[in-house]
């Protein structure tokens, strides 16, 4: 799955060979200005009189983060013409929710390595994470409020509320070796997908395209940001803590039940169910390499895989109709990266 080259298709249906970073640059490259404009005015709205939440704020969105889902904010407007500076904004309060929402899932985890990093509870302690992530949920709402655009307040009132759900869901499926896959899709739709589905519906909005564009970016947004956790899930299983920076059966040892275990457990042998269901209920890593070999004999990464791919080509078809443009092309792009990327 992992190649330094894979099989890609183009806007065209043409195939090219691609590194999947080459994918996310090109991207980037595109709207490297605005790009730029967001960076800065992330550092402009973390300054704070108390010195933790720069410094801790800092220290999170510097950590090597894709920007992955301001990129889409960005490229969607873009698509869709925009040419005001309000794309700027959302972008950064986007990133400042994702920001939020890393702060305290590592605090509800106890996790201690993101992207290769200490993560900041790991630093300063779970009093503090949780507190800086309630001050860039604030933050982003001081923001939002800016645009005096009442729909975009409403989506991301209604986004944030989602998330914590998405959390709370979560948290209620941890340890539960019983959480179907419709539960488990539930839960990433809430938790991880309906910031993309945001992100890419309020490039839309801003645009000011009628429902029916800003429903087709937002489907795109649903599907690509599905396929990314969905293959966030496969890495837990099927790469190396050097690619993944965290350690690999992370999502086992916090109980999380996630697809590749959810279809382990429905074509495993009664005695690998049994491993797998008491791990699940345990937290426990220290029957992972039993339970990798489990999961690869189910076809447990091969089936995550083409839920991912599915989810893929799901979220393209959403922007049919889109004018032809570089935009557009870099969005077909996108997700393609999703299911390509190894980190």
């Amino acid at each position: 799955m992992h190649n330094s080259k894979l099989n890609i298709e183009d806007d065209s249906g043409k195939r090219s060979l691609e590194h999947p970073r080459v994918l996310l640059d090109q991207a980037v490259a595109l709207v490297r200005d605005d790009i730029n404009s967001v960076n800065q005015l992330i550092q402009t709205r973390l300054d704070s009189d108390i010195a933790l939440i720069k410094t801790l704020g800092a220290y999170i969105i510097k950590s090597g983060g894709k920007r992955l889902r301001p990129l889409i904010l960005l490229l969607c407007a873009r698509a869709c013409g925009y040419k005001g500076r309000d794309h700027i904004t959302l972008a950064a309060v986007i990133e400042f929710i994702h920001t939020a929402t890393l702060l305290h899932d590592d605090v509800v985890d106890a996790s201690s390595l993101r992207r290769g990093q200490p993560t900041a509870n790991e630093v300063w302690g779970n009093e503090a994470s949780v507190l800086v992530g309630d001050f860039l949920y604030s933050r982003s709402f001081e923001m939002m409020v800016e645009t005096n655009n009442m729909q975009v307040m409403d989506i991301l009132a209604k986004t944030t509320n989602a998330i914590a759900e998405g959390e709370v869901l979560q948290l209620l499926n941890a340890h539960s070796p019983e959480t179907t896959e419709e539960a488990y899709l539930q839960t990433i739709h809430r938790k991880t997908a309906k910031l993309f589905e945001s992100a890419a519906g309020l490039g839309g909005v801003i645009s000011s395209q009628d429902s029916s564009v800003c429903s087709a970016l937002s489907k795109y947004g649903t599907h690509l940001g599905t396929a990314f956790q969905l293959i966030d899930d496969i890495l837990d299983y099927d790469s190396n803590s050097d690619d993944l920076g965290k350690e690999i059966g992370d999502d086992l040892s916090e109980g999380k039940p996630t697809l590749p275990l959810i279809h382990a457990l429905k074509n495993a042998t009664p005695l690998e169910r049994k491993i797998i269901e008491d791990a699940i209920t345990d937290g426990d890593r220290e029957k992972i390499d039993e339970i990798l070999i489990i999961v690869r004999n189910t076809g447990a990464l091969d089936y995550a895989e083409e839920q991912a791919k599915i989810q893929s080509r799901l979220a393209i078809d959403a922007i049919t109709m889109l004018p032809d443009n570089q935009y557009k092309t870099s969005l077909i792009s996108l997700a393609n990266f999703s299911v390509s990327r190894n980190h």
